[in-house]
């Protein structure tokens, strides 16, 4: 079995997640269900499905239960929301995976990109511990199979599906229904608190028997009489008859969203407005400095109204900087948004993750030339590369929503600053289809506004990841353009890279004289900018073709240079290139060995940071001076984690696997 290295901060305390949310106070009933899960309280493990219709009260039967069994759970207890329902589609297992991982002390950068070695991880971290998780809101059995423990802990899984799929793993099923009348009444009593149901028993029980037995819908209506100390009950019954409750049944989700009309009514407009436009973000849990992006509100006043929302129970609190839409509460928040409000808030928070993007580049990758206009006022929320890639990793799936609402929406001017904004994060990433698809985009964008030094630097960009996909064709002719428009407008950096970039291609077809003419023009022109960060990287890529061509003495002295220039210029990642490409020179030497210490600190560098697809390249170097040396466990435990690194649809990954077959 491969070892896990690092994946915990050797300094922090053992992590006992509770994470479990504490049982409302108006739990009611569920008696029979109770004790239904407390018959197969003793098999292990244990994996049990909660289903029924939307606002049935899967989940708060969830907790009451586990929450009871807290003492025979040492290791603690976890939480997943899967959000089936939501607009933007459930979470995928693998992002699910993360979080639990992340709550089980995982640092985040040392996390596996593909699903297969999450779901390795995560079982390597949970064997032999005793906790419970909890999956909320399940679509698929599919979905939920990688996040199950196993051992002597207990899976409790809620979902408006019934999840037959997971009888083949073992798992007892309980239908939830909706709540009898006496319970119904119980729980109403319960959330309104001060003698009125007692005092209107005939009212209680319509309102009762209006809501339909579903616990949310009686929760709802509590609230909004608890806010009401002088409304009767007779009343509220009336109006929920008369106006809102027509058809509330069983089948009838849409008119439980009825119920939170009656909140929202009650929410003053400011508030109302924020619980509307928060219904835009792609994702279902957002922080607070997003919800003030929405409403163009400063964070304070955000946070102030976010607070209101939370008391009325329309927008649930997951921590103190973080909040959650229920999937049908969006879904009602999303119904009251006008076009032109839906329109201005999306364009507020791509200006606002633009801005985030931004920061997180400027701290992954300082100096790198932009043009942006952003990056000339740019925010300061990143304190350094590492935290600005861990937030990258983080939020890749909102950003490429957000990024796909503005191509959609036309925002050619914001479509293009994102495409620029992305290259550092692609880097270290290496996702090829979203990449081809955003910098496609960013070209167009750029054409149409007339920007042809923008425009030429993202045919740079794309022409580099055609490159790396093995379409040279197309990377050519994306540099050939590039230089074009550069010639036009006279811009020598532009020039530069493009030279740099004809270079690889012609390196990449075996023209290796051609291409370091092309890097000594780009380096030479670099040098004439006054750029020393471009000069190394073209020693570093003349430095690799000369051993390429044999000659290593030449090569060790360009690469020894561009390590010397990133590690003066505090380039984390250059510095770790040129170090691994110098292990790299050193392989095919008299002394092979002498690539060690080289590629051993490049890993180290690549490690701290977190970038997974330079630690895989590094790795594939280790690799091959280990199968070089004759140690073959070592060549192998090397490339089986670089192709970890890579995942599936890197081209890498394959020709590192044909080693991994040659090493065995």
């Amino acid at each position: 079995m491969r070892q896990i290295v690092q994946v915990f901060d050797p300094a922090a305390a053992p992590v006992v997640p509770a994470q479990l949310p504490p049982v409302p106070r108006s739990f009611t009933s569920r008696q029979r269900e109770l004790d239904r899960l407390d018959h197969w309280r003793s098999e292990s493990p244990l994996v049990v499905v909660l289903h029924g219709v939307g606002g049935v009260g899967k989940t708060t039967l969830a907790l009451r239960w586990l929450q009871g069994l807290t003492g025979e759970f040492p290791d603690g207890n976890l939480f997943v929301d899967l959000r089936a329902f939501s607009d933007d589609g459930p979470v995928a297992a693998d992002a699910a995976l993360e979080r639990l991982l992340i709550a089980l002390g995982t640092r985040p950068d040392l996390i596996p990109l593909e699903l297969a070695a999450k779901t390795g991880l995560y079982r390597s971290l949970v064997a032999g511990k005793c906790l419970t998780v909890l999956i909320d809101n399940a679509l698929s059995a599919a979905q939920v199979r990688p996040l199950l423990p196993g051992g002597a802990s207990i899976a409790v899984v809620t979902s408006r599906q019934r999840l037959a799929g997971l009888a083949l793993d073992g798992a007892r099923f309980v239908e939830v229904d909706p709540m009898d009348l006496p319970a119904s009444v119980e729980l109403l009593a319960k959330v309104v608190d001060d003698g009125r149901p007692a005092a209107e028993p005939g009212a209680a029980q319509e309102l009762a028997r209006l809501c339909g037995g579903l616990p949310i819908a009686l929760s709802v209506v509590g609230a909004r009489l608890s806010s009401r100390p002088r409304r009767t009950l007779a009343r509220e019954a009336a109006t929920l008859r008369e106006r809102l409750f027509a058809g509330l049944t069983l089948e009838g989700e849409p008119s439980v969203r009825t119920l939170f009309d009656l909140s929202y009514r009650e929410l003053p407009p400011a508030a109302a407005r924020l619980y509307r436009l928060c219904s835009i973000h792609p994702a279902g849990d957002f922080d607070i400095g997003a919800a003030a992006a929405c409403a163009g509100l400063p964070p304070s006043d955000t946070e102030s109204l976010l607070d209101l929302l939370i008391d009325a129970n329309l927008i649930r609190e997951v921590d103190d900087r973080t909040v959650v839409f229920h999937d049908l509460l969006r879904a009602h928040a999303r119904d009251q948004l006008t076009p032109t409000e839906h329109a201005d808030a999306g364009r507020r928070l791509a200006e606002w993750y633009l801005d985030v993007l931004v920061s997180a580049d400027l701290a992954l990758h300082p100096l790198r030339r932009r043009t942006g206009p952003r990056y000339g006022r740019p925010l300061s929320l990143f304190r350094n590369d590492i935290e600005s890639l861990a937030w990258l990793t983080a939020h890749r799936a909102t950003l490429r929503a957000v990024v796909a609402d503005a191509v959609e929406r036309g925002w050619d001017d914001l479509v293009w600053q994102f495409g620029e904004a992305f290259w550092g994060f692609f880097l270290h990433s290496r996702h090829y289809q979203a990449a081809t698809d955003l910098f496609g985009a960013s070209v167009l964008s750029a054409h149409r506004l007339a920007d042809p030094v923008a425009e030429a630097r993202l045919r740079l960009q794309l022409g580099y990841v055609h490159a790396k996909l093995g379409d040279h064709l197309a990377a050519v002719e994306q540099n050939a353009r590039a230089l074009r428009l550069a010639e036009a407008v006279g811009d020598e950096r532009i020039l530069a890279t493009a030279h740099s970039r004809l270079g690889r291609a012609a390196r990449d077809a075996g023209r290796l004289t051609e291409a370091i003419d092309h890097y000594a023009r780009a380096r030479d022109m670099q040098e004439t900018i006054g750029s020393a960060r471009d000069v190394a990287l073209c020693r570093r890529r003349i430095g690799q073709v000369l051993a390429k061509l044999g000659r290593h003495d030449e090569a060790v002295v360009e690469l020894r240079a561009a390590a010397t220039a990133f590690a003066s210029l505090n380039d984390r990642t250059q510095h770790s290139r040129a170090l691994m490409f110098l292990g790299l020179a050193a392989l095919d030497s008299a002394d092979p060995e002498s690539a060690a210490p080289p590629l051993a600190e490049a890993l180290d560098l690549m490690r701290e940071l977190g970038s997974a697809y330079f630690q895989a390249e590094i790795l594939t170097a280790v690799g091959d001076l280990a199968a070089r040396t004759g140690d073959l466990p070592a060549a192998r435990r090397a490339y089986t984690e670089a192709i970890d690194l890579y995942g599936p649809a890197d081209p890498k990954a394959s020709e590192v696997a044909a080693k991994l077959s040659s090493a065995s």
